[in-house]
């Protein structure tokens, strides 16, 4: 089932979305589209009972919730962050089929987030606005919020566009073609992308581009906003790998506990399949495309282990100084 290619009515967009669950359960299994959409209550009322015991034990003060964005491209591990992360009992979690916060899998406006992140009574509020991540810095910005952290995931761009494909299908080609055709501000997949990025879309000849070549040609350019926006300078924004998440998941998970705030807990990452890749065939795609998106990954990489060696020197020198006392 292709994406929309205009507006659509309520009736239009739910029924888009039933058959989009039918098509995944055929091609994916239906185990897997429970355990992925979360559609098991247990788990949910679980958790619910674990959050109600922490607030009553910790009253937080209205307004002090601290607000983390998870952001990153679909297909790229979001999901399991957040399915970890809503185990911790003080945290709230909001993904983007959350009604009160999303419409149509974006945020609805920076007051409705605001009003949402000063009513919780949780510590955390996690909130996963995946379609507007190229609005993080806006968000991190807001007045009157305690202040927050962005969490940047990415993924190998060839694993991550064969589960692009797989799920949704040609949507990456079909939106470069718009953006191509200077419709991108029209679409969230091209705000705030650079002239340069639109134009080397441009370049490329979209009629007879596969759908996995534009998919990696689409995670470079959205991955680029990563260092165009300015992520990389700030302290608040921590990039997290999937891969390296799937390697070493206690690991990771302790990292972006630490990073957040939030208490540490095994049950975090026990969802987590451990996995090392050893790599797959690499894709057959534009070369061109495949020189971008090697040079961007690279650049991820180096901006996570720099992130890595800093935090690090930040903890020597904390330890450092309880030595010194």
């Amino acid at each position: 089932m292709n994406p929309p290619t205009g507006p659509q009515t309520p009736r239009q967009h739910l029924t888009r979305k039933i058959v989009r669950r039918i098509h995944w359960a055929r091609t994916e299994g239906v185990g897997r589209v429970i355990e992925e959409d979360r559609l098991d209550p247990r788990p949910r009322l679980r958790a619910a009972a674990r959050k109600r015991r922490w607030r009553h034990r910790h009253p937080v003060a209205p307004g002090s919730a601290v607000p983390v964005y998870v952001v990153g491209l679909q297909r790229s591990g979001t999901n399991m962050l957040m399915r970890g992360l809503d185990e911790a009992p003080e945290t709230e979690v909001r993904n983007e089929n959350d009604r009160v916060l999303f419409h149509r899998f974006r945020i609805r406006s920076v007051d409705v987030l605001r009003s949402t992140v000063m009513a919780s009574r949780q510590q955390f509020v996690f909130v996963k606005p995946i379609c507007d991540s190229q609005l993080l810095d806006t968000f991190l910005d807001i007045d009157g919020l305690a202040p927050g952290r962005g969490v940047w995931v990415y993924r190998d761009p060839d694993s991550r566009a064969r589960s692009e494909v797989s799920k949704f299908g040609p949507a990456n080609l079909l939106a470069l073609r718009d953006i191509a055709a200077g419709k991108g501000e029209m679409r969230w997949q091209g705000e705030r992308l650079p002239r340069a990025s639109v134009e080397l879309v441009q370049s490329f000849d979209l009629d007879t581009m596969t759908p996995v070549t534009a998919a990696v040609l689409f995670w470079a350019i959205r991955n680029q906003l990563f260092f165009e926006l300015g992520f990389d300078r700030r302290e608040d924004v921590l990039l997290v790998s999937y891969d390296a998440f799937a390697a070493h998941p206690a690991d990771e998970m302790r990292r972006l506990c630490r990073f957040v705030g939030v208490t540490y807990r095994p049950q975090l990452d026990e969802h987590v399949d451990r996995r090392v890749s050893h790599g797959t065939m690499p894709l057959e795609i534009d070369p061109r495309v495949r020189a971008l998106a090697t040079e961007v990954h690279e650049r991820l990489e180096a901006a996570r282990e720099a992130q890595n060696r800093r935090s690090a020197d930040q903890d020597s020198s904390a330890a450092g100084g309880r030595s010194a006392s």
